[in-house]
C-alpha cells in the first residue's frame, strides 16, 4: 500500500512541477509592457478542444525555449481546433 501511495505522490508532484516551467498564455497587450523578444510562430491542427489547443501550444512554445505564447488566431470546425500563436521570451 505504501508503494502505492508513494508512486500516486510521485506522479502529482511531477505533473505539478512540469506546468510550473509549461509557456504561459498571455494577452498581445502584455507584450509590450512586458519587454519580450519574439522567438517564432507555431501552429496546432490536431487537436479536438480549445484547452488541447492551449496545451499543445505551450508544449510547442516550451521546444523554442519560449516563456510566452499570444494566440493570434483560431477556428473550430467539426472534427479539430486549429490555431496560431507567435512565441515570446
Amino acid at each position: 500500500m505504501k508503494l502505492v501511495t508513494g508512486i500516486v505522490a510521485s506522479l502529482v508532484i511531477g505533473s505539478l512541477s512540469f506546468g510550473a516551467f509549461a509557456a504561459k498564455e498571455i494577452q498581445k497587450e502584455d507584450v509590450a509592457k512586458m519587454s519580450l523578444t519574439k522567438l517564432g510562430s507555431i501552429t496546432t491542427s490536431k487537436t479536438t478542444s480549445p484547452m488541447d489547443a492551449k496545451r499543445d501550444l505551450s508544449k510547442k512554445a516550451d521546444e523554442m525555449g519560449g516563456m510566452y505564447f499570444v494566440v493570434i488566431a483560431g477556428e473550430k470546425n467539426e472534427k479539430t481546433v486549429h490555431a496560431n500563436a507567435d512565441v515570446y521570451k
